[in-house]
């Protein structure tokens, strides 16, 4: 079986990034579940213009099973502009979950800018070469896969966020965008990333500022520590006032979730083996019939749901696949010079 190290800025744990909600200006959230930034001009006394970030928000519950990862998400609807968190497959046995500012469009220009969760099958870097970070424990095979992944959203997120040239009000410990990594690697196993992408701004006159994204910081959830439960492992965005995870509601024996468990023996027996960390002992099957119920008792009214599995034998599938969405009328999609086709993942 093939060892893998996490990337040197990596911490591994069940700790999440915890703060005030995202803002990337003054202005705070708005309407349509966007972030509204005036761009300055680069001369005084020019227009400005106006780029909307909508958000990808929810919570994305993921259960490791028999030969099987599990991945449902529920949408938060903040507002009627957001977007539910949705599982991309980037490859046959990996699927990478964006969130955080995930759309953004011109409107005065009527130009998308960037959908990160779409354009994500395609955003590779080819600079994680010669020094990766991610390397065999034994000397073995290096797998720069991770870093390759992280880079290239890194490199997409450069060309977008440098037209901010607001005051941005962020915490420094805040994440503009977020990036869960779900993957199950032929000889390695299952194993969760998540990837945290800040921003930092310099002031260069009169209230102009640079800003640029920094490199992400990882988080590995997955495979846990050594003696640590096996168990659900679970996301939320915004991450400021984060709701009770489907775990805590397990074991605090929510009302709603009371109701999914009376229903069914199996029920009953695949929420205990999730309370007691023992997710590796329960069936895809008994986790997918669990986990579609609990999501649907807590899920709020209207939101949007997906879910999907990865094994080992057939890669990615879609349990419940994401709804088709409407563009923003007047919307177009701007591409970059030599942009590649959307059409699909890579082979």
């Amino acid at each position: 079986m093939r060892e893998r190290r996490k990337p040197a800025v990596a911490l591994r744990g069940a700790s999440r990034l915890r703060g005030a909600s995202v803002f990337l200006c003054v202005f705070g959230l708005l309407a349509g579940g966007s972030l509204l930034c005036p761009l300055r001009a680069q001369q005084p006394g020019t227009p400005t213009e106006e780029v909307v970030a909508n958000l990808a928000a929810g919570r994305v519950v993921i259960a490791v099973v028999k030969d099987a990862i599990l991945i449902g998400t529920v949408e938060n609807p903040v507002e009627a502009g957001s977007h539910p968190p949705i599982p991309v497959p980037i490859s046959t046995d990996r699927v990478g979950i964006v969130l955080g500012a995930v759309d953004w469009l011109s409107p005065s220009s009527h130009q998308e800018l960037a959908r990160l969760d779409q354009e994500l099958p395609h955003l590779r870097s080819h600079l994680v070469t010669q020094t990766p970070h991610i390397a065999s424990a034994g000397g073995g095979d290096e797998a720069t896969d991770i870093e390759a992944v992280g880079q290239g959203l890194l490199e997409r997120l450069d060309q977008v966020v440098p037209d901010l040239h607001e005051k941005l009000d962020l915490p420094d410990t805040e994440p503009i965008v977020q990036l869960i990594v779900v993957d199950y690697l032929p000889g390695y196993g299952p194993e969760v990333w998540q990837l945290s992408y800040g921003i930092e701004q310099e002031e260069q006159d009169n209230d102009y500022w640079t800003t640029r994204v920094l490199r992400p910081g990882y988080l590995q959830f997955w495979p846990p520590e050594k003696g640590q439960p096996k168990t659900l492992i679970e996301f939320a965005y915004p991450p400021d006032n984060p709701p009770p995870t489907l775990l805590d509601l397990l074991r605090n024996h929510d009302e709603r979730l009371a109701k999914v468990i009376a229903s069914d023996p199996k029920m009953a027996e695949t929420a205990n083996r999730f309370a007691e960390g023992e997710s590796n002992k329960v069936n895809l099957t008994d986790a997918t019939q669990f986990l579609r119920a609990a999501l649907d008792a807590i899920a709020p009214p209207n939101a949007r749901e997906t879910m999907a599995t990865i094994t080992e034998e057939s890669g990615f599938a879609w349990i419940l696949a994401p709804p088709s969405e409407a563009r923003p009328s007047g919307i177009q999609q701007e591409r970059p010079p030599g942009a590649p086709t959307l059409a699909g993942p890579p082979k």
